[in-house]
């Protein structure tokens, strides 16, 4: 059905729009970020505000329940109280495991290209440099054809491109 402007919007305006992002939960959001982190092929820029506001509402959650249980609260409200914490909790963890496996398995080419680079948190680039710092020795028998540390070099020099 048409709205009264004519203008086509099947009765959605940009009141419904900007009403239905005031209403997103930092929950919702966050599965949101989780979703696009995990479909997109390479890493996306970290949402920062919105891992710390989840942190941050995940220990007010903890708090509140335990007050629940201090004061008797019914279990089934406590219950649901939890489920939620775990959800959340459960977001969260995908979502930054996501980007570490991304990292891992991308390192050499996030570190070459800057705006890889920048779409990192802190503690993702000391995690990045670690893994480079830290290389695994493979052994004789392993299934991998080579041995990392004897290909190191190339890797640095660009001569070789694991990606």
């Amino acid at each position: 059905m048409e709205s009264g402007s004519g203008e086509g919007t099947g009765g959605f305006s940009a009141m419904d729009d900007y009403e239905t992002l005031i209403s997103t939960t930092d929950a919702d959001l966050l599965k949101r970020s989780w979703r696009n982190e995990k479909a997109a092929p390479e890493i996306l820029q970290f949402e920062s505000s919105l891992v710390q506001r989840s942190r941050e509402q995940i220990q007010l959650m903890e708090e509140t329940v335990e007050e629940f249980m201090k004061n008797g609260e019914d279990p089934l409200t406590v219950s649901l109280y939890q489920m939620d914490i775990d959800r959340t909790l459960f977001l969260l963890r995908s979502y930054l495991r996501t980007r570490l496996q991304k990292i891992e398995k991308f390192m050499f080419h996030i570190q070459k290209t800057a705006d890889l680079w920048a779409r990192l948190s802190r503690e993702e680039q000391k995690f990045a440099k670690s893994g480079e710092e830290n290389p695994l020795d493979m052994y004789a028998g392993d299934i991998y054809a080579l041995r990392y540390k004897s290909i190191k070099p190339l890797i640095e020099t660009g001569q070789l491109d694991l990606v």
